[in-house]
């Protein structure tokens, strides 16, 4: 079934709901709500409204549903797979206007919030109250809604876990218009499907986050990093898992390449503390007491200098610790800095088989005469593999891409990865999913799409088809 021709009625009726100021008519929308981060996916809305309350969002949907609009939900717009692109046109429903911190139940530990808030602003938030939101994906400009839809991890996934670890409730507006709640501030439920865990990382294609609330936990009162030189990448991944046995698990475990450092030092015109090993691991210790994570740190320095790494570098000052995490905050604007276009294979793989991927992706530099950075998550496996455009022309850059990215995601099933570790699939990475995924599976997850969203006007081609 075809979808409605968005009219003048259409946007009549939203700009009485919400005000001629907040509803942007297709020929003035800007370019910037066209695409998200990497901006390789583009189509332009027939509307952009800016919903402020649930109700607004419950009456858009209404609307949208009887007329078979398509509905496509944006946050800041940093997501890097074009799930937040209105492919279809219809409506770019933008919720960073709905951004209030609603109530912080200190007893139960938990934040209530509006999908609009930005990652950045919980931690300060909390942490005036002596408590911690642990998820820490990289883009610290993404709105809370947005790390929900793509259930993002980031760096302290290894001892934390991910978004849908820390969601105890969310506020749904289903496409027909229908609000409704799914858990709450419980510790345990065993009532029913998790359909509150099914929406966490939908990606916008089930239904509409507008109300959060999230599970909260002490704040560790001590940290250390430990930057360590390695010989060569292999010697530094290899050694990840047994960094992980040996004592406390560390809060993250990252690796990086003297390549990608180089490029934030440029980006940043700064100094890294060190740049003249080949590979370092950076390990992160925090907890409730310095002697706990002053043992873990001893125990995982011996470990490294055991399995080979040249030294082991303690940053225990706040000075040191800024221009380590500032620099790695910094990998990705600064690849995209050193390159016209680029586009990134987002893969989980065991934890014991990163360094068979990342020296798997070097091979490929030289097979396809194309260069290619990475950096990620050692601990959990997450690598964020960058293939870089630099002068090709438009078609010789669609043929490399494609070519790359079906050795990397072929090599990543080898290897009994997934095809994404917090991005999400969205648009870009749908085709890798499918080829991934057993029939039975995919038609599971067309199923569930269905039940939810029978007309198919959320977030149409994204995830599943």
């Amino acid at each position: 079934m075809p979808y409605s021709k968005f009219n003048d009625d259409d946007l009549k009726f939203l700009r009485q709901l919400c005000g001629e100021d907040r509803v942007t008519a297709r020929d003035q929308v800007g370019e910037d709500f066209c695409h998200d981060e990497l901006g390789g996916t583009r189509a332009r809305p027939d509307a952009h409204v800016r919903a402020l309350s649930t109700e607004e969002v419950s009456q858009i949907m209404r609307h949208a549903s009887e007329r078979r609009i398509p509905v496509t939900v944006r946050g800041s717009g940093t997501g890097l797979v074009g799930g937040a692109v209105p492919l279809e046109g219809g409506i770019l429903l933008d919720l960073s206007g709905m951004n209030h911190f609603l109530e912080l139940d200190e007893k139960n530990m938990t934040l209530t919030l509006e999908p609009g808030v930005l990652l950045m602003d919980i931690g300060k938030y909390v942490e005036g109250y002596g408590l911690f939101y642990p998820p820490d994906p990289g883009e610290k400009t993404a709105t809370i809604g947005g790390n929900i839809s793509t259930n993002a991890g980031g760096m302290r996934a290894v001892k934390y876990g991910v978004t849908r670890d820390y969601v105890r409730a969310l506020e749904i507006v289903l496409p027909s218009g229908e609000v409704i709640e799914l858990g709450g501030k419980v510790v345990k439920n065993s009532s029913g499907y998790a359909l509150k865990d099914l929406i966490v990382g939908s990606e916008g294609t089930l239904g509409v986050v507008t109300r959060a609330t999230l599970r909260l936990i002490p704040l560790p009162k001590f940290k250390i990093s430990l930057l360590v030189p390695f010989p060569d990448l292999r010697s530094a991944i290899t050694t990840v898992p047994a960094v992980i046995r040996s004592s406390s698990v560390p809060t993250a475990v990252e690796f990086m390449e003297r390549e990608v450092i180089l490029a934030a030092e440029k980006f940043q015109a700064r100094k890294f503390p060190d740049n003249s090993a080949d590979a370092y691991l950076l390990l992160t210790f925090d907890g409730a007491s310095q002697q706990e994570i002053d043992l873990a740190c001893e125990s995982a320095a011996r470990t490294c200098l055991d399995a080979g790494a040249l030294d082991v570098f303690i940053s225990d000052t706040d000075e040191r610790n800024e221009s380590i995490w500032s620099a790695r905050g910094a990998f990705l604007e600064a690849i995209k800095a050193s390159t016209t276009e680029m586009d990134e294979c987002d893969v989980v793989v065991p934890r014991s088989r990163v360094a068979d991927f990342v020296i798997f992706s070097h091979e490929l530099q030289r097979k396809h005469a194309v260069r290619i950075r990475s950096f990620g998550h050692a601990g959990d496996g997450n690598l964020h593999i960058y293939v870089l455009r630099d002068d090709l022309d438009e078609a010789a850059w669609k043929r490399t891409l494609e070519a790359t990215f079906a050795d990397l995601y072929a090599k990543a099933r080898e290897l009994r990865g997934q095809v994404s570790g917090e991005h999400g699939i969205g648009f870009a990475k749908r085709p890798y999913l499918d080829e991934s995924l057993a029939e039975p599976v995919r038609a599971l997850m067309r199923g569930i799409k269905s039940v939810f969203d029978p007309q198919g006007i959320l977030n149409p081609h994204k995830v599943v088809e």
